[in-house]
């Protein structure tokens, strides 16, 4: 049964992506072409196996933070729960070490990519960052010393991965047009889910199918490669089609270091000039790490609380990327019709409900977690896409870079928040990995809150 729905999920999502990509209206003066579209969105697409397989489903989860990695005289017995929440806190404060880089690197990186107008060759250079990232967790071995290599690993991939990000959300205005941009936007998304769910039926298939075996350190190694060599080819198509946004900046270039003096006489400009934008991404910066860290830690309170096997686990994922993919690209003809800010209010909100929903209900078992996992999946996309047409559309023209680059950096300047509160609700409560989600709940409840008061864009208004 589970072979037969996993067989249909991809015609199902790819449906809903063609005609949604059909449903564009391209045409505003100057016509953006449908190939160049697809050429973009495949970046989310060939890079979505690093979060969806790698972090969230099949590496981390039933691998990282596994028995491979503890004292084996505990495994099986009452120490073992407490070993494994051990491993998901040590994880948690690992992420946050790494989201001070992307605070310092990615504002800078971004303005400098501005001044120069050369974001395409930034997004080149930090996506083969990732992909030597990516390439090093084929060499992770069990053991307390590559469990940190493994979450050095994690962390630095997330790193380059979400500065490349900057980069290719700045590109989003190379194709698509005002009244596109949300569809455009939830369509990138959309890829990248069904590029998850495409990668999770692979492994899936593989798993069942008896060629690799789930209770062995090489599976791991192996997907890990896989993943590889998949962002590989699919990376391809935007640095062929997709070209530079238009180069408005033409003001002096100056050092890295003076670009930090530079940063914040923007921020001070940006707060003075487009007040919206500034609260946006202090906003934000909130609700996106409570994201973030659903979508980190989540299949990791599946394996340790709910008992989801590695193949529970990868048929789980699928099913939420399908859920996931649909809501946000139809979550993206709602952005541009209401506005993004209710379709994130809604959204973030609902995440609120779903994670307490989990804590207080678990008793109820694994049946509740499947059930409020597909609500969840609902939300998180158009979040994500939602987010990132808010802040397209309040971006001063030229700027995009570095207001993108502020987006990522305000997002792990309070990207130790999720984080550590996982770690230390866990840590505090002896180890029980489920108050982990408290964390969770209270940083996406205070970035709904704050988001509240934003003055959001206007909405496409319809011809």
């Amino acid at each position: 049964m589970t072979e037969k729905s996993t067989d249909k999920t991809i015609p199902v999502v790819a449906t809903t992506l063609a005609v949604g990509i059909m449903g564009l209206d391209l045409q505003e003066g100057i016509k953006v072409p449908r190939r160049r579209v697809f050429a973009w969105a495949f970046w989310d697409w060939a890079t979505q196996p690093f979060n969806t397989v790698l972090l969230t489903f099949v590496w981390v989860p039933s691998y990282l933070t596994s028995t491979f990695f503890i004292d084996p005289s505990v495994v099986g017995t009452d120490g073992e729960e407490a070993a494994l929440g051990q491993l998901a806190s040590s994880l948690g404060f690992g992420v946050t070490a790494a989201g001070f880089l992307i605070m310092l690197l990615a504002p800078v990186l971004g303005q400098r990519a501005d001044r120069a107008g050369r974001q395409k060759l930034q997004l080149f250079v930090f996506t083969a960052l990732l992909i030597v990232a990516q390439l090093g967790l084929v060499f992770v071995q069990p053991g307390g010393e590559g469990f940190w290599i493994g979450v050095a690993l994690i962390a630095v991939g997330s790193v380059f991965g979400e500065i490349a990000g900057v980069n290719y959300n700045a590109l989003l205005i190379s194709v698509s047009t005002p009244k596109t941009i949300g569809r455009v936007s939830g369509l990138g998304w959309g890829f990248g889910y069904l590029g998850g769910i495409v990668a999770l039926t692979v492994v899936v298939g593989l798993i069942l199918g008896g060629v690799l075996d789930g209770e062995a350190a090489s599976t791991f190694q192996l997907i890990a490669l896989g993943c590889t060599i998949w962002t590989i080819l699919f990376v391809i198509p935007i640095f062929l089609s997709v070209p530079e946004p238009p180069h408005h900046f033409t003001g002096e270039k100056v050092g890295f270091f003076r670009s930090y003096v530079e940063l914040v006489r923007g921020v001070v400009r940006l707060y003075k000039e487009t007040r919206p934008t500034f609260w946006f991404l202090l906003a934000s910066a909130v609700y996106r790490d409570g994201l973030s860290a659903v979508f980190t830690f989540g299949s990791i309170i599946a394996a340790i609380v709910f008992g989801f096997g590695f193949t529970d686990l990868v048929i789980f994922g699928i099913a939420l990327n399908i859920v996931a993919g649909v809501s946000t690209i139809l979550a993206g003809r709602l952005d541009d019709r209401f506005g993004p800010k209710r379709v994130i209010l809604i959204s973030v909100f609902g995440l609120v409900i779903c994670t307490l929903v989990v804590f207080f209900g678990a008793g109820l078992g694994a049946p509740l977690f499947w059930g409020v996992g597909i609500v969840l999946a609902l939300f998180v996309g158009p979040a994500q896409a939602a987010s990132r047409s808010f802040l397209a559309r309040v971006t001063p023209a030229g700027r995009e870079g570095e207001v993108f680059g502020l987006y990522a950096t305000t997002g792990r300047a309070a990207g130790w928040m999720a984080s550590l509160l996982w770690g230390v609700f866990i840590a505090v409560a002896a180890n029980q990995t489920l108050y982990g989600i408290l964390g969770i709940t209270l940083v996406l409840l205070a970035g709904g809150i704050m988001l509240a008061f934003v003055k959001a864009p206007p909405a496409t208004v319809k011809d």
